[in-house]
């Protein structure tokens, strides 16, 4: 007997964020974070994850600015970058991920750290007042931590720090909160984050 299932994809969506805004607390939420958190509990399936998400200040409007200015996404990895809905973007923003890049893997060993990492340092000529997407490696956030310690490496509007797994994830997600918390940037706009944990 063949399965019946709601099939109308306009339904579905309705359904989907009507649960998640019934469901989840979203009350801390500022109206500029409230619809990047409901769409991070889409995304995850999972209601709850709200209480571990963390925005600084001006952040959702910070990065909502900076893409209606056309600035780009670099994301950490292709997952990352395949998740975004080119449509849906403001200014026809680029999506950059310089993971596949031929030149990422003799530059990982020649730093000794990760593919993920030595990526990074292929952001650079696209890194000031881009929007950062960091959602599956901590190696990629510890390093653009580390990158942004040199005053010359160029800010980004906005960094999003969700790196999973079970090696360093944690640890690169409070180093980002407690180093935007204590850093100031001398670019047209600060740099700001929010986390999943």
């Amino acid at each position: 007997m063949p399965h019946v299932y709601e099939t109308d994809g306009a339904t579905i969506y309705r359904q989907s964020f009507a649960t998640i805004r019934s469901e989840a607390d979203l009350a801390r939420f500022t109206p500029d974070e409230e619809p990047v958190v409901v769409r991070m509990i889409h995304a995850a399936g999972m209601v709850g994850l709200e209480a571990h998400v963390r925005f600084t200040s001006g952040m959702a409007a910070c990065a909502r600015a900076a893409l209606q200015e056309g600035a780009p996404i670099l994301c950490d990895a292709r997952m990352v970058s395949e998740g975004i809905t080119r449509a849906r973007l403001p200014a026809g923003n680029a999506v950059i991920c310089t993971l596949g890049d031929v030149k990422v893997p003799a530059l990982a060993q020649s730093m000794r750290n990760t593919r993920s990492a030595a990526a990074l340092e292929l952001w650079r000529p696209h890194l000031g007042g881009a929007v950062v997407a960091i959602g599956n490696a901590p190696t990629a956030l510890f390093h653009l931590l580390n990158m942004l310690e040199d005053a010359d490496c160029p800010r980004p509007a906005a960094i999003i720090g969700c790196p999973v797994g079970f090696v360093g994830a944690a640890e690169s997600k409070a180093a980002l909160i407690s180093r935007i918390v204590a850093m100031s940037f001398c670019e047209p706009r600060s740099c700001q984050t929010y986390l999943s944990s």
